[in-house]
């Protein structure tokens, strides 16, 4: 009695007990599934990056910030370098900078468009600016970083009363595209699809309250099974795969 007493009363609370053994042994009788759900949303994800998303390229040109008239002979030269590094790289992307270069390509697009395309960045402990453009086609991404590096250079000759920074690198036309990755994507799509397949085999198996053995009578409902009959009169159907039977139970 005082056995059955908890039984019920962990029923009452409403609390589930989960058996690892059995839940691996859900996926495994459902691993054919899993598959199938891994592989199509691979495909999924390889067919929209290789057929439905646009390739894009990226162009890169450097600028040095200290030019050949000035030599570093102190900590506070070495500080100043670092400085105009900051500033220099919001020169680069400033409205002034970008419009002139839209104008002198004339180029079709926006200064938020252009904008958002490029991407100025100081690798750590350098003096070096990089300026990065991504376009789809890679020879127009190079002509774009090209005229930002030069009209950023002739910008803070003449307005910031500085000596011009020094371009080492020009664009370049050779590099892959950048985005999207497929096979990065394809993998993670694989991922995504296998483990919602697990998740949705998973919950099903536990919302599923269907009681279909007696040991889900002794689980379920806390009692002993006596024995089972066949639901049908024939008792040759209790061979078939799959007959359902009548569970007849008593209390524990």
């Amino acid at each position: 009695m005082e056995k059955e007493e908890k039984k019920n009363s962990g029923r009452d609370n409403g609390e589930i007990e989960i058996d690892l053994g059995e839940v691996f042994y859900q996926l495994g009788k459902h691993i054919w599934t899993i598959i199938l759900s891994a592989l199509l949303c691979a495909g999924i994800t390889f067919t929209v990056c290789n057929f439905l998303i646009t390739p894009q390229y990226e162009s890169t040109s450097i600028l040095y910030v200290l030019s050949k008239s000035t030599s570093i002979t102190s900590l506070a030269d070495v500080q100043m370098g670092a400085s105009l590094t900051t500033d220099y790289k919001m020169v680069v992307s400033g409205r002034p900078v970008l419009e002139t270069v839209i104008e002198n390509l004339k180029l079709n697009e926006t200064y938020d468009e252009l904008k958002n395309s490029v991407t100025i960045t100081n690798p750590s402990d350098t003096r070096f600016i990089e300026i990065s453009v991504r376009d789809p086609d890679v020879k127009r991404a190079k002509k774009i970083t090209d005229e930002i590096a030069d009209v950023a250079a002739d910008y803070i000759s003449k307005k910031m009363d500085q000596d011009p920074p020094t371009i080492i690198q020009k664009g370049y036309t050779d590099g892959g595209p950048v985005s999207p990755n497929t096979g990065r994507n394809t993998i993670a799509g694989a991922i995504i699809g296998l483990l919602a397949a697990c998740v949705v085999i998973i919950v099903s198996w536990i919302l599923n309250d269907t009681i279909m053995t007696p040991d889900d009578v002794e689980k379920r409902l806390g009692l002993k099974t006596l024995g089972t009959i066949p639901a049908d009169d024939d008792i040759n159907d209790e061979l078939k795969p799959g007959a359902r039977r009548k569970v007849r139970a008593r209390n524990a």
